[in-house]
Protein backbone atom coordinates (compact mmCIF):
# COMPACT_ATOMS: atom_id res chain seq x y z
CA UNK A 1 0.00 0.00 0.00
CA UNK A 2 2.73 2.31 0.77
CA UNK A 3 4.77 1.64 -2.26
CA UNK A 4 1.15 2.24 -4.12
CA UNK A 5 0.82 5.70 -2.67
CA UNK A 6 4.54 6.68 -3.13
CA UNK A 7 3.98 6.01 -7.13
CA UNK A 8 0.87 7.39 -7.37
CA UNK A 9 2.80 10.38 -5.29
CA UNK A 10 5.66 10.55 -7.59
CA UNK A 11 3.60 10.53 -10.54
CA UNK A 12 1.50 13.87 -9.36
CA UNK A 13 4.62 15.23 -8.46
CA UNK A 14 5.94 14.93 -11.93
CA UNK A 15 2.87 15.69 -13.92
CA UNK A 16 2.51 19.08 -12.13
CA UNK A 17 6.15 20.08 -12.80
CA UNK A 18 5.16 18.86 -16.69
CA UNK A 19 2.06 20.94 -16.87
CA UNK A 20 3.40 24.24 -15.01
CA UNK A 21 7.16 24.53 -16.32
CA UNK A 22 5.72 26.57 -19.67
CA UNK A 23 4.39 28.87 -17.08
CA UNK A 24 7.38 28.91 -14.82
CA UNK A 25 9.49 29.62 -17.81
CA UNK A 26 7.04 32.28 -18.87
CA UNK A 27 6.61 34.58 -15.14
CA UNK A 28 10.62 34.21 -14.83
CA UNK A 29 10.97 36.04 -18.06
CA UNK A 30 8.36 38.31 -17.32
CA UNK A 31 10.22 39.16 -13.97
CA UNK A 32 13.51 39.93 -15.65
CA UNK A 33 12.07 41.80 -18.10
CA UNK A 34 9.92 43.97 -15.18
CA UNK A 35 13.51 44.61 -13.56
CA UNK A 36 15.61 45.31 -16.88
CA UNK A 37 12.94 47.85 -17.23
CA UNK A 38 13.65 49.44 -13.53
CA UNK A 39 16.57 50.29 -15.02
CA UNK A 40 16.31 50.95 -18.44
CA UNK A 41 12.81 52.38 -19.28
CA UNK A 42 11.12 50.93 -22.32
CA UNK A 43 10.81 54.81 -24.24
CA UNK A 44 14.88 54.40 -24.19
CA UNK A 45 14.90 51.05 -26.41
CA UNK A 46 13.28 49.31 -29.26
CA UNK A 47 15.06 46.23 -29.37
CA UNK A 48 14.08 42.59 -27.70
CA UNK A 49 16.21 43.31 -24.65
CA UNK A 50 15.53 39.90 -23.49
CA UNK A 51 16.56 38.22 -26.93
CA UNK A 52 19.48 40.84 -27.86
CA UNK A 53 22.19 39.50 -25.22
CA UNK A 54 25.41 38.65 -24.76
CA UNK A 55 26.28 34.99 -22.65
CA UNK A 56 29.84 35.60 -21.68
CA UNK A 57 32.04 32.53 -19.34
CA UNK A 58 32.66 33.60 -15.52
CA UNK A 59 33.88 36.78 -15.44
CA UNK A 60 36.93 37.21 -12.56
CA UNK A 61 35.98 40.80 -12.58
CA UNK A 62 32.47 40.84 -11.82
CA UNK A 63 33.13 38.29 -9.43
CA UNK A 64 30.52 35.61 -11.46
CA UNK A 65 31.08 31.47 -11.16
CA UNK A 66 29.01 31.04 -14.26
CA UNK A 67 28.17 32.25 -17.09
CA UNK A 68 26.69 36.10 -17.73
CA UNK A 69 24.05 36.94 -19.71
CA UNK A 70 24.59 41.36 -20.74
CA UNK A 71 21.29 42.30 -22.20
CA UNK A 72 21.74 45.08 -24.19
CA UNK A 73 19.47 47.76 -25.09
CA UNK A 74 19.11 49.79 -28.25
CA UNK A 75 17.24 52.17 -30.14
CA UNK A 76 16.94 52.33 -33.95
CA UNK A 77 20.19 49.68 -33.55
CA UNK A 78 22.30 52.73 -31.81
CA UNK A 79 23.79 51.12 -28.53
CA UNK A 80 21.88 52.81 -25.55
CA UNK A 81 22.81 50.52 -22.17
CA UNK A 82 23.70 47.07 -21.17
CA UNK A 83 22.55 45.48 -17.87
CA UNK A 84 24.41 42.76 -16.46
CA UNK A 85 25.01 40.49 -13.42
CA UNK A 86 27.56 41.86 -10.71
CA UNK A 87 28.80 39.60 -7.75
CA UNK A 88 29.53 41.42 -4.13
CA UNK A 89 31.42 38.05 -2.81
CA UNK A 90 32.58 40.10 0.37
CA UNK A 91 28.81 41.54 2.22
CA UNK A 92 28.15 40.99 5.60
CA UNK A 93 26.54 37.41 5.23
CA UNK A 94 27.74 36.25 1.80
CA UNK A 95 27.26 36.95 -2.02
CA UNK A 96 25.39 39.96 -2.59
CA UNK A 97 24.03 39.45 -6.69
CA UNK A 98 23.00 42.79 -8.23
CA UNK A 99 22.02 43.75 -11.47
CA UNK A 100 23.89 46.81 -13.16
CA UNK A 101 22.45 49.13 -15.77
CA UNK A 102 25.25 50.89 -18.09
CA UNK A 103 24.40 53.62 -20.24
CA UNK A 104 26.73 53.63 -23.39
CA UNK A 105 28.10 56.91 -22.19
CA UNK A 106 29.04 54.92 -19.00
CA UNK A 107 26.74 56.47 -16.11
CA UNK A 108 25.08 54.39 -14.21
CA UNK A 109 21.19 53.10 -15.59
CA UNK A 110 20.44 52.15 -11.73
CA UNK A 111 21.33 48.83 -9.91
CA UNK A 112 19.17 46.58 -7.91
CA UNK A 113 19.83 43.85 -5.74
CA UNK A 114 18.44 40.56 -7.03
CA UNK A 115 20.17 38.37 -3.78
CA UNK A 116 21.03 38.77 -0.55
CA UNK A 117 20.89 37.38 2.90
CA UNK A 118 22.19 40.07 4.39
CA UNK A 119 21.15 40.52 8.24
CA UNK A 120 17.28 42.31 8.59
CA UNK A 121 17.40 45.52 9.74
CA UNK A 122 21.06 46.49 9.42
CA UNK A 123 22.28 45.19 5.60
CA UNK A 124 18.74 44.27 4.14
CA UNK A 125 19.45 48.53 4.13
CA UNK A 126 20.56 47.64 0.46
CA UNK A 127 17.19 46.25 -0.94
CA UNK A 128 14.97 48.86 -2.52
CA UNK A 129 11.92 47.21 -0.54
CA UNK A 130 13.67 48.03 2.81
CA UNK A 131 15.01 51.78 1.95
CA UNK A 132 16.31 54.33 -1.20
CA UNK A 133 20.02 53.96 -0.54
CA UNK A 134 20.64 51.71 -3.85
CA UNK A 135 19.18 54.67 -5.85
CA UNK A 136 22.15 56.66 -4.85
CA UNK A 137 24.12 55.34 -7.91
CA UNK A 138 21.58 56.53 -10.73
CA UNK A 139 23.56 58.88 -13.28
CA UNK A 140 27.24 57.78 -11.49
CA UNK A 141 30.20 56.81 -13.76
CA UNK A 142 34.24 56.16 -13.26
CA UNK A 143 34.25 60.03 -13.19
CA UNK A 144 31.81 61.38 -10.65
CA UNK A 145 32.53 60.58 -8.66
CA UNK A 146 36.24 60.39 -9.12
CA UNK A 147 38.32 56.90 -8.55
CA UNK A 148 39.04 57.61 -4.92
CA UNK A 149 35.89 58.51 -3.67
CA UNK A 150 34.00 54.92 -4.49
CA UNK A 151 33.84 53.99 -1.21
CA UNK A 152 31.74 54.52 1.64
CA UNK A 153 31.96 57.65 3.97
CA UNK A 154 34.03 55.24 6.83
CA UNK A 155 36.64 55.27 4.45
CA UNK A 156 37.01 58.61 2.92
CA UNK A 157 34.42 58.43 -0.05
CA UNK A 158 31.05 59.84 -1.05
CA UNK A 159 28.53 56.71 -0.23
CA UNK A 160 26.95 56.66 2.87
CA UNK A 161 26.74 53.13 5.05
CA UNK A 162 24.67 52.03 7.21
CA UNK A 163 24.55 52.48 11.08
CA UNK A 164 26.13 49.03 12.99
CA UNK A 165 26.88 47.41 8.84
CA UNK A 166 29.41 49.12 7.48
CA UNK A 167 30.73 46.29 5.21
CA UNK A 168 27.76 45.43 3.51
CA UNK A 169 27.47 48.95 1.91
CA UNK A 170 31.41 48.59 1.20
CA UNK A 171 30.97 45.48 -0.77
CA UNK A 172 27.83 47.10 -2.79
CA UNK A 173 29.89 50.18 -4.01
CA UNK A 174 32.90 47.74 -5.04
CA UNK A 175 31.00 45.58 -7.41
CA UNK A 176 29.34 48.34 -8.47
CA UNK A 177 32.47 50.38 -9.28
CA UNK A 178 34.08 47.09 -10.77
CA UNK A 179 30.88 46.62 -12.98
CA UNK A 180 31.60 50.19 -14.12
CA UNK A 181 35.46 49.31 -14.69
CA UNK A 182 34.78 46.31 -16.66
CA UNK A 183 32.33 48.33 -18.99
CA UNK A 184 34.42 50.84 -19.81
CA UNK A 185 37.09 48.25 -20.46
CA UNK A 186 34.70 46.54 -22.57
CA UNK A 187 31.95 48.43 -24.34
CA UNK A 188 33.06 48.46 -27.56
CA UNK A 189 32.99 44.68 -27.63
CA UNK A 190 29.53 44.65 -26.41
CA UNK A 191 27.90 46.78 -28.49
CA UNK A 192 30.52 45.37 -32.00
CA UNK A 193 27.75 44.04 -33.74
CA UNK A 194 26.23 48.11 -34.27
CA UNK A 195 29.91 49.93 -34.40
Amino acid sequence: MLAVFAIVATGLVSLTEINTRDQIIKNERQALLAALNELVDTSRYDNDILEDKLSLPALAELHTKSPTYIYLARKENTPIAAVFTSIAPNGYNGKIKLLVGIYFDGSLAGVRVIQHKETPGLGDKIDLKKTDWILGFNGLSLQSPNDSRWQVKKDGGDFDQFTGATITPRAVVSAVKNALVYFDQHRDELFEETE
